[in-house]
C-alpha cells in the first residue's frame, strides 16, 4: 500500500455559524478504500456539556485524540477550578493533532476537527486541520472527500445572521448534495447544534435522497 492510498479518507462534514447557534452535522458512511466499513459511523462527536466537534480521517486517530481530549478537559476543569474556555480546548486539540501527525508511524496520522463550543464569550467556531493549524470560522467550513460539493451549496445560500433553522436546513442540502454525488459519503445524516444552552443532537437520519426535501 503506497502513502497515497494510506492518506486516503472519505466522509462529509459540515459546520455553520448562524446568529444564534452554531450547526455541526455529517454523514454516516465509513469507508475503507472502495469497501464500506460502517453504516452508522459516528462523526460528531459531544465532548461536554459545552462542545462538540466533527471528524474526518484516520478513525483510530480521530477516536484516540477525542478520548485524550476529553481526559485533559476534565482534569483541566479540576486543576483550575473552573470550566475550560472553547478556545483553550480548541488549542489543546490542535497541539495533539500538530504532534499526532509528526510521529514516527507506518500510517501517518491524519485527523481533521471542525470544534466548536459555547462559554462565557458566546458559540465559537474552530476548524483544526491535519496540520495542526487552527482557524476561527465566523460563517461556515467542511472537511472530508465530499466538501467540494457541500462547499458549492454553503456558497450559494449561507447568509450572514441566518436563524438556526435556516442553519439546519442549509446543512441537510450542503451534506446531502455530497451523499448524491460523493461515493465515499453516504447512509445518512447526524446533526448537532450548540446554542447558549449547551450542546443537543438535532437529528438523526438514515437515508436522504432528494435534495429538495
Amino acid at each position: 500500500m503506497d502513502s497515497k492510498e494510506m492518506l486516503k479518507t472519505g466522509t462529509t462534514t459540515v459546520a455553520i455559524k448562524c446568529k444564534d447557534a452554531i450547526i455541526l452535522a455529517a454523514d454516516k458512511r465509513a469507508t475503507a478504500g472502495h469497501l464500506i466499513a460502517d453504516k452508522n459511523a459516528k462523526k460528531v462527536h459531544i465532548i461536554n456539556d459545552n462542545m462538540a466537534l466533527t471528524i474526518a480521517g484516520s478513525v483510530s486517530d480521530t477516536q484516540l485524540l477525542i478520548k485524550l481530549l476529553k481526559a485533559e478537559l476534565k482534569l483541566k476543569d479540576f486543576r483550575v477550578g473552573r470550566a475550560t474556555s472553547v478556545k483553550e480546548a480548541a488549542n489543546l486539540l490542535s497541539g495533539m493533532v500538530y504532534g499526532n501527525i509528526r510521529k514516527m508511524s507506518v500510517m501517518p496520522g491524519v485527523s481533521h476537527f471542525l470544534f466548536a463550543g459555547r462559554d462565557t464569550q458566546g458559540i465559537t467556531l474552530y476548524d483544526i486541520f491535519p496540520d495542526g493549524s487552527l482557524t476561527p470560522i465566523t460563517d461556515f467550513v467542511s472537511s472530508g472527500s465530499g466538501s467540494v460539493f457541500a462547499y458549492g451549496v454553503l456558497e450559494t445560500l449561507y447568509k450572514e445572521n441566518m436563524s438556526t433553522e435556516e442553519g439546519m436546513d442549509l446543512a441537510v442540502k450542503s451534506v446531502n448534495a455530497a451523499l448524491q454525488r460523493d461515493s465515499a459519503s453516504g447512509n445518512g445524516i447526524v446533526m448537532v447544534k450548540i446554542t447558549a444552552d449547551g450542546v443537543e443532537e438535532i437529528m438523526s437520519k438514515d437515508v436522504i435522497i432528494n435534495l429538495n426535501d
